[in-house]
């Protein structure tokens, strides 16, 4: 796992979830989260289903829902503290499937590791008005002590900018996420396409 992982927002985006996937596909990020809050099952599972399709070659995940990452065959799902624990996600995606799980101190990656997890979303990194719940930023500091504690990938997120993203990937970070830095902006593609290039 390296590169860009691009979370959807419908509510920051200025084009629509569907732009939004096919131009971050198009710039080459390698992993799509689907994250909505509201709505009902049924538009989940028919909004995921569309942005699934515009994949490609990139892997599609579903935050929280794990019914809806079974529906439609999602490559995984990633969960927070409040979620279904790691054991039981596990047992019904199966093996195959990716989990990722949202830690946010040093205790709770290496918990997510010890529970069987694929990756581990580290953050907030910066302070973010995203994710009103994300509490407190952590800093590159938490990045450092994961990846020397840890040997699951490190997916750092929230406050990231152009600014400031390249210190988070020298801290340890094998993915960023950029939210409010992509779908917020005018031209996705470009966007996604900058912290693209930042891994190679």
């Amino acid at each position: 796992m390296k590169g860009f992982y691009f979370i959807t927002d419908a509510n920051l985006s200025l084009a629509g979830n569907r732009s939004d996937v096919r131009a971050a596909v198009k710039a080459g990020a390698s992993i799509v989260q689907y994250r909505r809050k509201d709505g009902t099952t049924a538009s989940l599972y028919k909004e995921a289903m569309e942005l699934k399709s515009l994949c490609g070659n990139a892997r599609f995940i579903v935050n929280d829902r794990v019914d809806v990452a079974l529906a439609t065959d999602a490559d995984g799902v990633h969960i927070g503290r409040d979620d279904l624990p790691v054991k039981i996600v596990r047992h019904l995606l199966g093996p195959d499937k990716i989990i990722g799980v949202t830690v946010r101190n040093l205790e709770e990656a290496v918990q997510a590791e010890e529970e069987g997890a694929d990756y581990l979303g580290v953050g907030p990194v910066y302070h973010t008005s995203t994710k009103k719940d994300a509490g407190p930023p952590s800093g590159i500091q938490l990045i450092r002590e994961v990846r020397n504690a840890c040997t699951l990938p490190v997916i750092a997120i929230g406050g990231i900018t152009p600014e400031n993203a390249g210190e988070v990937i020298k801290a340890g970070a094998d993915m960023i996420c950029a939210v409010s830095a992509t779908v917020a902006e005018p031209d996705v593609e470009k966007a996604v396409s900058y912290f693209q290039r930042l891994f190679t």
